[in-house]
This record gives structure tokens, C-alpha cells and sequence, in this order.
């Protein structure tokens, strides 16, 4: 059985914060007797001094500044455990998980994360997988949402899915990149001698999602979109990218968009969210996002980047 009661804690915080044992047995509804008393059943109980009594004066000691310092931690946690009790009952969930793929910036949600958290106390958290991976944690419970899903999603049931727009994508090589110099629709055989820069699929369980890849092909690969994306500009490997991504890069001059003989053909980004569990902050998240339209030119938008330094352009081949 524990010595120390959240009731002590109240009683010790109060008289500290309102300078004596009868203002915090005013503001306890308990009369000056009862606080005298609960100190000093606290001090019998743990073996310790709390106050040091001069006449009607009392001081706190070494180990009563402490016990009040991380008793007023304790405290606290309890009144957040029983918000959380409170919001439980009303739906509201006491974490939610929100899942988004690595080629798009987490902040993207921040206004959408400072309207929920101004009206829920739900505590946030975000991740970041790449590929099949953003499913998979959807599959496996270590998200409740996942906004901005590449791909149809895996087969099986368990969640729901709504495509909220597509994104296509244009193969680039840098300037210096020999097949930059190749002057018709690229196939197979024109790939084949030369690096492709892939995304690594964060993928645990289900089987890694690979993009265009020739059997034997060399690849460099990397654990973001956004890294790939450098490691192309930087002359380092070709492959597809998004346009959005890409094309200010290609306005630049940093890349180069070529034709393929098999281009990679446009891919949903989707909205899906766990249905065995419908809490109100769930519900919350799915109508915010089916409710701007315009959520993947956000997503794409606030995932840009500054122009690229010519400084980037140093290796090639």
C-alpha cells in the first residue's frame, strides 16, 4: 500500500501555494486541524520531516520542497488521467496515429492539427512511412488514418478507402546523365547499363512494392521521395518521379524530363482509416479531409522545396 495519497499531495501543494494551513484548509473545505493532521500523518508514514516548525511558522525542508516538486507531477497526472477518463466515455479517443507517406511534409496538417487540438484534448501523433508501408501500418494498428496514402492499398478487410486525387509522374535523368544525350523514347535496353534511384520500401510484413525495376538492374536506394529526388538531380541514377516534385527542378535546368517507352502510369493518393474503431477524432480527421478539396494540391504544395543551389550538379555519370 502506497504512503503517499493524492489527498497529502493536495493538502501540501495547497498550503504551499496559499501560504498557510488555514488558507488551504479554506480552499480544501477542510478546517486547519484536519491539514495539520494530514502533514503529519504524512511525516509518520514515510519516516521523514516535511516542515520545519518555528512556533506558528513553518518552513518547508530539503525533503518536503522535493516530495512537493515531484508531487505536484503525480498531481497533475492525475487530473490529465481523468480528462482522459472523461473523453473516453464521450468517444473522444486519447491518442490518434496519423499515417502519411514520405514523399509529402508533415506540415501540411498544422493548421489542420491546431483546429483539432483547440477543440479535443486527443494527443497527436504523427508517421512516416514510404510506399506499402504507410498500408501496412494502417493494417496493423500502429496508425488510426492514413492522409496521403500512395497506391491502391492492399487487398484484404479492415479499413476504408477514398481516392482523393492522382498524381502522375515523369521520368528524369540530369543533364550530364548519358541517357540525357539519348534522342528517342527510352527502352529497356537503353536502361539496362545504368543506375536507377529507387524508394525504399519501409514495408516490416507485407511484400516490398519495387517500381519499374529491370531484373539485375543497379539501384541506389533511398528512404525518401525527396531524397531521390536529390540523388537525381545530383547525376547519381534515373528514375520516375512526381511531377509536382520534379518539375521545378526541371524548370531549372537540374533535370531533364525524357520520354520512356513505358511510362509509369498516374497513382492515386488516398484517404483510409481503420473502421473496427470510430472515435470522434477519427470522425473528426475524415470529414476535415473529405472536406477540402484542394488537400493534395496542399499536400504537394507545402512538401516543396527552395530552388536548388548549382552546387548540387557535382557528380554525375
Amino acid at each position: 500500500m502506497f504512503r503517499i495519497s493524492l489527498d497529502a499531495l493536495l493538502v501540501l501543494d495547497a498550503v504551499d501555494r496559499l501560504g498557510s494551513f488555514a488558507a488551504a484548509g479554506g480552499a480544501l473545505f477542510k478546517v486547519p486541524s484536519t491539514i495539520s493532521y494530514t502533514i503529519s500523518k504524512l511525516e509518520q508514514d514515510l519516516g521523514v520531516q516535511i516542515y520545519e516548525r518555528q512556533g506558528p511558522k513553518v518552513s518547508l525542508t530539503k525533503v518536503g520542497l522535493e516530495l512537493l516538486t515531484e508531487g505536484r507531477y503525480l498531481i497533475r497526472a492525475a487530473e490529465e488521467l481523468e480528462q482522459r477518463v472523461k473523453r473516453v466515455a464521450s468517444g473522444w479517443e486519447i491518442e490518434l496515429s496519423i499515417g502519411m507517406d514520405t514523399m509529402f511534409a508533415t506540415r501540411t496538417l498544422a493548421a489542420d492539427i491546431q483546429a483539432f487540438c483547440s477543440m479535443a484534448g486527443t494527443r497527436i501523433k504523427l508517421v512516416q512511412e514510404s510506399l506499402s508501408g504507410t498500408w501496412e501500418a494502417l493494417l496493423e494498428g500502429r496508425v488510426d488514418i492514413l492522409i496521403g496514402a500512395a497506391g491502391e492499398g492492399p487487398s484484404g478487410g479492415g479499413y476504408a478507402r477514398e481516392v482523393l486525387g492522382m498524381t502522375e509522374f515523369v521520368f528524369c535523368v540530369a543533364p550530364a546523365h548519358p541517357l540525357a544525350a539519348v534522342e528517342k523514347p527510352l527502352g529497356k535496353n537503353d536502361l539496362a547499363p545504368y543506375r536507377a534511384v529507387v524508394v525504399s520500401d519501409s514495408v516490416r510484413r507485407l511484400a516490398p512494392r519495387t517500381v519499374g525495376l529491370l531484373l539485375g538492374q543497379d539501384t541506389l536506394s533511398v528512404p525518401t521521395m525527396r531524397a531521390k529526388l536529390d540523388y537525381q538531380i545530383a547525376g547519381l541514377g534515373f528514375g520516375f518521379l512526381p511531377v509536382p516534385l520534379a518539375q521545378q527542378a526541371i524548370a531549372q535546368g537540374l533535370l531533364m524530363a525524357k520520354e520512356v517507352q513505358e511510362p509509369r502510369p498516374p497513382e492515386p493518393v488516398c484517404l483510409a482509416w481503420r473502421t473496427a474503431e470510430a472515435g470522434e477524432g477519427l470522425k473528426w480527421w475524415i470529414a476535415r479531409i473529405k472536406g477540402a478539396p484542394d488537400i493534395v494540391d496542399r499536400l504537394w504544395v507545402d512538401s516543396l522545396n527552395p530552388a536548388y543551389p548549382p552546387s548540387v550538379l557535382g557528380v554525375s555519370g
